[in-house]
Parts: structure tokens; C-alpha cells; sequence
């Protein structure tokens, strides 16, 4: 019986606490996804308001909407990069679950190998995360 409980285990905790920062950056570069894939709709509207009012925007001036909105989205992937290689460092085995505590029962984590498509002969694994 004590081994259904292991995901409760303090030795877990760091890997728990990645795992949720993981989480929480996929979904932020998720919403940053939406918005970019939005970016016309944006632009359209912001066009549509300008003629309205016939104002022109000030001399030099430029939508740096576009341009901040990559720049996050990057920042996000990059983030999203370092926390997987982190769990990834973090995980004891490849190619099987590790149970953690999420606060929804017991989670399941692992990295699995998939097959590289280059030609290298270094294996390439996948993190996935089950709630």
C-alpha cells in the first residue's frame, strides 16, 4: 500500500514545483499563440479607429505592437525550454511515469524517447505531463 502513496513523497517537491512553473508557461505561450494568430484583427481594428477619427499617428512613430508581442512570445518559449530541460534533469528515469502531487491526486510525469528526425544518433526525449 505504501507504494500508491509515494507521490506524496518530500523528495518529489522540487519536481512538483517545476512541473507547475512548466504548466503555467505552456499555457502562457499558448494565450501568446492566440494573440499573435489575433494580430490581424488587432491591426484591422486599429486601422479602422484611425480613419474614423482621419488622425495620423505622430511623426517617427511606429506599431510596436507586432514587435513586442514576438518578443514575448520568445521570451515564453525560451522559458518554457529551460524549465523542460530542468524537469527533464530532475526526472529519475526516461521512458516511464513518475508519479507527483499536483494537488489533483497522483500526477504523472515522464519523458519518453521519439524517434530524432535528423540523422544524428542522439535520442531525443519528450516531456509529458498527465493531470
Amino acid at each position: 500500500m505504501a507504494s500508491n502513496l509515494d507521490y506524496l513523497s518530500p523528495d518529489l517537491q522540487p519536481l512538483v514545483e517545476k512541473v507547475e512553473a512548466y504548466l503555467v508557461a505552456k499555457e502562457d505561450l499558448r494565450k501568446l499563440t492566440v494573440a499573435d494568430l489575433n494580430e490581424a484583427a488587432h491591426d484591422a481594428a486599429v486601422a479602422t479607429s484611425a480613419a474614423e477619427f482621419e488622425q495620423r499617428p505622430p511623426t517617427g512613430s511606429f506599431d510596436q505592437h507586432a514587435d513586442e508581442l514576438a518578443q514575448r512570445r520568445l521570451d515564453a518559449q525560451a522559458d518554457l525550454n529551460g524549465l523542460t530541460q530542468d524537469i527533464m534533469a530532475l526526472l529519475p528515469t526516461r521512458n516511464e511515469w513518475v508519479k507527483v502531487n499536483l494537488g489533483y491526486g497522483p500526477s504523472r510525469v515522464g519523458a519518453w524517447s521519439v524517434p530524432n528526425a535528423q540523422s544524428t544518433n542522439a535520442e531525443h526525449y519528450e516531456l509529458r505531463v498527465v493531470m
